[in-house]
């Protein structure tokens, strides 16, 4: 196997590393530091993209894929799970391209509801790297990281022969390496807000032209109730287009017959009304509409509703209890929000689902005094995001969701990701660097630490110029204070919220995990081991 292009002096090639490893290796070396593909480079080369397929010889058969695209800045991993749920469901093979994964690569890919197989994954990923290998030059060079993802998802999808491929656009849309697919099925577009603003633009206008890139002429498109500067530039481009674009309202959940959706958060029912959408018009296009009594505006078919209700995704919304620790006393809530608007629901949910649980002990405690468990059931927030990102946009609005709910965290923990930008996990943890630059993690302590105590501590100065003053002292020590704390590392935090829930038997913790999937997807990793 031709795996040139990898660094001969790196640990993994010291000892004798896995059929799997070998391919993560691969994978590895096509990230890149370079900027995303924007409109300032031309999409960084977008039209590659079609040389690839050439190469592979996927280029005449792309079109015979059946295929669902869908954008957005919040909820298009969420509506993408419905849709395949309940296609699914209806008795279709189905295949989903979704980013990014949390633990293993294999995530992205998943054929009838489950990741592909290590064996599968192997096959279709030599066969693919070998040919690139084989065909790229210094003019067409090796595709980056997702492209290459992408490539191997068309790959994986043509020969397993799916019914319907589910594709999750990774970052905007035009430029997306998904938009390779010319005659899309239906296209959907997810709700919008801010996000990625150093690529996409910095007004709601820009973010909805380059995600309304995926809308192809003359084919049917679907979006939720979008503020108007999104929604004026969203019809705009479909009417360019000849686009049917219709807005789809938010699911009325009595039509679940008295049971939930599988994915948790009121903002679902806006995922799954154009998830439903999506599939009936797709059922429709192709000719699957036999039996399925989509005509019924008063019911939904059976197989939508086990769908909806059976749906799952990982990281978001979800719920762990570390079974490191004694029975209950040290809960994990996980959702990767890393935007205003998802944070402010991933608040909400995270308020709410702290009070179901609190209500559930102390039914099962058979305690009089439920105020006294309550008071031991501590909000804790374990927090990271990337530094291109604002925090000053995040932290307040998840303060201000959770104080509206009487919910205040005793403690916030910063921490550096373990997940390493430039490198593909395995199953095998990174080791920690001992000398890790916190100065981002300091920086979003002090923000934190200003936005707690009010006036008395507020800094108004820019994020970058708080960080400026721990930039170049990276021999500072991690910081505490009584309502927050720097940790070096992941494993350290864990540690600390183990040792103080064991040391104190009548606290309980609730940990919020947020702020990054990359950090969900390292406590994930770390609480299953």
């Amino acid at each position: 196997m031709d795996m040139s292009g990898d660094d001969n002096g790196s640990p993994e090639s010291q000892h004798s590393v896995s059929a799997y490893e070998e391919a993560l290796i691969a994978l590895s070396s096509l990230i890149t530091k370079r900027s995303r593909a924007d409109k300032s480079n031309k999409g960084d080369r977008f039209d590659l993209m079609f040389d690839y397929l050439k190469m592979l010889e996927l280029d005449g058969l792309i079109s015979q894929i059946k295929v669902i695209h869908v954008a957005g800045t919040k909820g298009k991993g969420s509506t993408c799970t419905f849709t395949e749920s309940i296609l699914r469901n209806c008795g279709f093979h189905t295949g989903l391209f979704t980013s990014p994964h949390l633990i293993d690569v294999r995530e992205r890919f998943r054929l009838d509801g489950t990741d592909i197989s290590e064996g599968k994954f192997l096959a279709y990923f030599w066969w693919c790297w070998d040919r690139l290998k084989e065909k790229t030059n210094d003019d067409v060079p090796m595709p980056t990281y997702f492209r290459f993802l992408a490539l191997l998802a068309f790959k994986i999808f043509l020969a397993e022969q799916v019914d319907v491929a589910i594709l999750e656009v990774g970052l905007g849309g035009k430029f997306d390496a998904t938009n390779v697919v010319q005659a899309p099925i239906v296209c959907g577009i997810s709700s919008l807000g801010y996000d990625h603003m150093e690529i996409l633009g910095h007004t709601l206008g820009d973010i909805a032209g380059e995600k309304a890139g995926i809308f192809k002429h003359g084919f049917p498109a679907f979006t939720v109730p979008q503020p108007d500067e999104a929604m004026a530039v969203l019809k705009k481009v479909a009417s360019e287009l000849d686009v049917p674009l219709q807005i789809v309202t938010p699911l009325d959940i009595s039509l679940l017959n008295g049971l939930e959706l599988g994915l948790v958060g009121e903002h679902q029912s806006i995922n799954a009304g154009l998830a439903i959408a999506l599939c009936r018009t797709w059922l429709q296009k192709t000719g699957h509409l036999e039996g399925m009594y989509l005509d019924q505006p008063s019911s939904l078919p059976e197989q939508f509703i086990r769908g909806l209700t059976t749906a799952s995704l990982q990281g978001r919304a979800q719920i762990i209890t570390d079974p490191c620790v004694r029975s209950g006393d040290l809960k994990f809530y996980l959702d990767g929000a890393h935007s205003p608007e998802s944070m402010e629901v991933c608040a909400r949910w995270f308020c709410l689902a702290i009070k179901d649980n609190v209500q559930q002990q102390n039914s099962l405690e058979e305690k009089p005094q439920n105020a006294a468990i309550r008071e031991n059931s501590t909000p804790i927030l374990l927090f990271n995001c990337m530094s291109v990102r604002d925090p000053q946009l995040l932290l307040p609005r998840l303060i201000k969701a959770c104080s509206d709910h009487a919910v205040h965290f005793q403690k916030a923990l910063f921490v550096p990701n373990m997940s390493l930008y430039n490198k593909v996990g395995t199953y095998a943890l990174p080791s920690t660097d001992p000398q890790a630059d916190l100065s981002w993690q300091l920086t979003l302590q002090k923000l934190w630490n200003s936005l707690i105590h009010g006036d008395k501590g507020t800094d108004n100065r820019s994020t970058s110029s708080i960080q400026e003053e721990f930039k170049d002292n990276k021999e500072k020590e991690a910081t505490s204070y009584e309502s927050s704390a720097v940790f070096p590392s992941l494993p350290s935090a864990i540690r600390w919220l183990r040792d103080s829930v064991q040391q104190n038997r009548s606290v309980r913790f609730q940990v919020l995990v947020t702020g990054s999937l990359h950090l969900v997807g390292d406590v994930l990793r770390l609480i299953r081991r």
